[in-house]
């Protein structure tokens, strides 16, 4: 049970757009299959690689102020890629654990990137990037102006963060935060499948399942 007075969850995240990305989804309690969760998000100065190399001191000044911490990042840019993520989540986790966390923090590593996030078979996804209606679909026109960004035989990109800046300077749109928060404000959590975010849901959902 929360104590009086101490909040549910702060998660500390690389970037703007992952903040915003965050905040979209946990709006959306009832298709995480939470309850309400007071959250404080915190972004790091240093981006991924600080997130790896002193998030978890960042935290652990945290660790009686809130019930739950998650630090999240990208595994590319995070100057770690030589060490497997299985490897990398369990270390910080245990570092938290250390720090004053216990078994009350987590770790969520992306793969490569944000951007895999965004790559669900939601109509949503053509809307909000400003494909809805044009010829050839999204995912069409990318396999055939940048294959290398999105093989035929993979269910999604292989350079996501590229192929969504691509697609978005055809349409000649501005990347920004305010995209990924409408993207996890819309599209359907269960067409997603990178196994980052199922992490994160289910971690959600050991912690704050609705009652």
């Amino acid at each position: 049970m929360t104590q009086v007075g101490k909040m549910d969850l702060i998660i500390l995240v690389a970037d703007k757009k992952m903040e915003a990305a965050i905040e979209g989804a946990l709006a959306r309690k009832e298709a995480l299959g939470i309850r309400s969760v007071s959250c404080e998000i915190e972004r790091h100065s240093e981006k991924d690689c600080g997130c790896r190399t002193n998030g978890v001191e960042f935290l652990s000044i945290f660790a009686r102020q809130y019930e739950h911490a998650l630090l999240i990042f990208d595994y590319e840019g995070c100057g770690a890629e030589a060490t497997p993520i299985e490897e990398l989540e369990s270390k910080l986790r245990a570092d938290l654990g250390r720090c004053g966390w216990e078994d009350r923090a987590d770790v969520v590593i992306i793969n490569p990137e944000l951007e895999i996030w965004v790559w669900s078979d939601s109509p949503w996804v053509d809307e909000i990037m400003g494909w809805k209606g044009r010829v050839p679909k999204l995912r069409q026109w990318l396999r055939q102006k940048h294959l290398d960004y999105w093989p035929e035989s993979t269910v999604k990109p292989s350079r996501p963060k590229e192929a969504f800046e691509s697609a978005l300077r055809e349409v000649r749109k501005i990347p920004s935060a305010s995209l990924f928060k409408r993207l996890a404000e819309n599209v359907s959590f269960n067409s997603c499948t990178d196994p980052a975010f199922a992490k994160f849901k289910t971690t959600l959902q050991k912690w704050f399942g609705e009652e």
